[in-house]
């Protein structure tokens, strides 16, 4: 990978794991999941009318702007706020790879190794040991909706590979425009009319940098980049970068929110991210690709 396109990449890593930061800077002044939609509202407007529809079947992009407005960021939103780290939500998002292994072996009978299943029960491992934080970094609530927001994530790649599309980014943007409405009936039905009502004097400069920083850096610009990485070189050789997410996640939480990371939380830490690497590993990862696109 030539430099500028590998701190490319690095840039995308830091803008993802800094966006944990940045919601929670949004979701301790107004309710989670209306951030959520807002944050989805933006992301499609105007954009959407710049793009062409990706040729799939309608019932992919319905399935995937719910799954990923409710289930993946909906919950994680909402996970935050009842006290999830900033720093521990990215980590913890790794959970994902056990569903994602999961999926694939009872949808897609897909075989499980036995270095994923290492790699699986490292990162269990990893989410228990969490649990015996004392700093209230991983309540079991907010611990319950990670764990939704995961295995939607996992969801989502399923969804993706049946939609069997190649416009990745038109298919993103034009799923996100089945977010807002789930989510803002989610809200009402959560917490009634009062969730919107008291919007208004709620959005000063710090939220709507929130949900702005959202919208447009994280998921329009940082998506659109991933996908061009993504076109120009083989997978093994862009993938393992996704590890650095959560290492950003936690950086960005002791900078902006004072986030400490004791030995218990710097265990939990290790075991779920050395269990990602492990359940990911690819030899290709350890060899120089023969040929590379615009090298």
């Amino acid at each position: 990978m030539r430099l500028k396109d590998l701190l490319l990449g690095l840039s995308i890593m830091c803008l993802w794991g800094f966006n944990f930061s940045v919601i929670k800077l949004g979701a301790d002044q107004i309710n989670p999941i209306v951030l959520t939609t807002l944050r989805f509202t933006f992301a499609v407007l105007p954009v959407i009318f710049f793009i062409k529809r990706p040729k799939v079947k309608l019932r992919y992009l319905v399935s995937y702007g719910v799954t990923f407005g409710v289930g993946v960021w909906g919950m994680m939103t909402s996970a935050i706020t009842l006290g999830v780290s900033a720093g521990m939500a990215g980590v913890l998002m790794d959970l994902s790879l056990i569903a994602s292994l999961l999926i694939g072996w009872l949808v897609l009978k897909e075989k499980i190794s036995p270095r994923q299943t290492v790699g699986a029960g490292l990162i269990l491992l990893g989410a228990v040991v969490s649990l015996s934080l004392e700093d209230g970094s991983v309540p079991l609530a907010g611990l319950m909706l990670v764990l939704i927001g995961a295995l939607s994530w996992a969801v989502i790649g399923l969804i993706v590979k049946l939609a069997n599309t190649q416009q990745i980014f038109a298919f993103s943007v034009w799923g996100m425009l089945f977010a807002p409405l789930p989510l803002a009936a989610l809200a009402l039905v959560t917490y009634g009319t009062e969730a919107f009502a008291t919007l208004p004097e709620q959005m000063n400069g710090s939220v709507w940098f929130s949900v702005l920083f959202q919208a447009y850096p994280t998921t329009l610009l940082g998506y659109w980049l991933w996908n061009r990485l993504m076109t120009q070189y083989p997978l093994s050789t862009v993938a393992p970068l996704t590890m650095l997410t959560p290492v950003f996640g936690l950086l960005g939480s002791m900078i902006f929110h004072g986030e400490t990371i004791s030995d218990t939380k710097l265990l939990a830490c290790a075991l779920i991210l050395i269990g990602f690497l492990i359940g990911q590993w690819q030899k290709s990862w350890l060899s120089r690709p023969r040929t590379q696109a615009n090298g």
